[in-house]
């Protein structure tokens, strides 16, 4: 019984250790310091653990229950730091008298000690790389020609080094780490000519190419990616730049995304988070659709956990300002009285392209756009099928009647709601003027928030 007793107690300890991380440091230069275990996590840095080193620069981080792997930092200070990466094996001695990454020696972690390998492995196709870079400036059309072989094969000795590291840790992060950031290129050699011949063609299958194969090397469920500096960065070049800039195009592959991250409600609070705030900050017209999409599925439905009442206060808020006045939706019809007194419906002007243009004279912005828009937008256009419903969005008919007369504005339809029943600030989210909404001759909302630049471009070109 002693014996068996015995047996479990070794067991059961191997099983706690194994549950716990224990980093042994010793930094020469630090002789009783107190030294940060920081990590990395969606750009930031926080810290994990912290000890005070003795005389000898020695110490130890321990804990109870293992770290989330991912890109880790010793830090004493804002100038003296260094990374290393945690894998799997969380009970090692790790040491180094430079604070330099790459002079630290790792026992007891293989992964982690293979990074610091790889590290200098870079570094030293870095300085290779440089070297022939300079060469290549000066160098006539043969030299320039061995000189792109040699570049070429630098970048076989990067990919024979990640093979060697997934036979070597396979299944590792090591593995996803160092090739976070590799995207395939497509191999323009197997397209058919009428394609590579054609400039157009040929930058579209290389943008197809991109989208379909962004994230072969990322696995953006795989939390531990959350604990790097790439995972931000990685998913905002993917929605800016990979994806194509339009909400129809944009919205299935977001979803798919958030479906795929879901069960992982640490990367699926993030990525819900992060679609919804680019989708209202984004410069891409009708990309605020998305963010009503999102807002109304995960949020306002109750998936969101993690929101407090008072940003989903904000969040219904600015769906309700938004939901009216979509891209591709029919406008908010109004029926509002006009300077003189008679009352024009919107829906029923006969026109190729009607404006809605909502201002109040004393906004700034207001004062330059709605003249300028008046004298190089709509002048230029109104014969040719423009027509403006602009509505003044107070309710002092002086203020009115001046500004209208100051700028000699009264052949288009000037209209408002004194006792504003019509939520025409609601429909057409007046909250900050002047507004802008182009409407086509079946009053379907094909632009807002435009520029006078971007008016005087769009609306000849709609006309013609």
């Amino acid at each position: 019984m002693t014996r068996l007793i015995f047996l479990f107690f070794i067991i059961f300890s191997f099983q706690l250790s194994a549950q716990n991380y224990n980093i042994k440091i010793q930094l020469e230069g630090a002789p009783n310091k107190t030294v940060q275990l920081a990590y990395h996590y969606l750009g930031k840095i926080y810290a994990a653990d912290k000890t005070t080193l003795d005389e000898n620069g020695q110490g130890t981080f321990t804990g109870d229950s293992l770290l989330t792997q991912g890109l880790y930092k010793i830090l004493v200070d804002k100038d003296t730091h260094f990374d290393f990466l945690l894998g799997a094996d969380q009970n090692f001695k790790l040491s180094n008298a430079t604070f330099n990454g790459k002079d630290s020696k790792i026992e007891g972690a293989p992964e982690s000690e293979a990074f610091i390998d790889y590290i200098n492995f870079l570094g030293e196709l870095q300085q290779k790389s440089a070297s022939l870079n300079e060469a290549y400036k000066n160098a006539d059309a043969a030299v320039k020609d061995k000189i792109t072989k040699q570049r070429e094969a630098l970048n076989d000795e990067m990919h024979n080094y990640w093979a060697m590291v997934n036979r070597k840790f396979p299944d590792s992060f090591l593995y996803k780490f160092i090739t976070a950031n590799y995207v395939p290129a497509l191999d323009e050699s197997t397209l058919p000519d009428e394609i590579a011949e054609n400039d157009s063609l040929l930058l579209r299958a290389r943008f197809n190419y991109q989208q379909d194969h962004y994230w072969d090397y990322f696995d953006y469920t795989d939390e531990r990616y959350l604990f790097t500096p790439f995972y931000k960065s990685k998913i905002e070049t993917w929605f800016t730049k990979v994806l194509y800039p339009d909400y129809d195009s944009v919205k299935p592959y977001v979803y798919d995304f958030l479906a795929d991250v879901k069960p992982n409600k640490r990367i699926f609070q993030f990525a819900t988070s992060f679609f919804l705030n680019s989708s209202i900050n984004s410069n891409i017209m009708g990309m605020d659709a998305l963010f009503v999409d999102i807002a109304r599925d995960f949020y306002l439905s109750g998936e969101a956990f993690w929101a407090s009442e008072k940003s989903l206060e904000a969040i219904r808020e600015n769906v309700l300002f938004m939901k009216d006045n979509l891209i591709g939706e029919i406008a908010p019809d109004l029926t509002l009285e006009s300077f003189d007194g008679e009352f024009v419906n919107l829906h029923q002007i006969d026109s190729k392209i009607t404006a809605v243009l909502i201002y109040e004279p004393n906004c700034s912005h207001c004062k330059v756009f709605v003249p300028e828009f008046y004298k190089e937008v709509y002048l230029p256009n109104k014969e040719k099928g423009l027509e403006v419903y602009a509505i003044y969005s107070m309710d002092d008919k002086e203020e009115w009647a001046e500004f209208l007369t100051r700028h000699n504005m009264f052949d288009w339809i000037n209209v408002w709601d004194k006792d504003h029943s019509s939520r025409f600030k609601i429909k057409y989210d007046a909250r900050q003027t002047p507004g802008i909404y182009l409407l086509d001759e079946n009053k379907k909302i094909t632009g807002k928030k435009m520029t006078i630049e971007q008016l005087k471009e769009i609306i000849p070109h709609e006309l013609n």
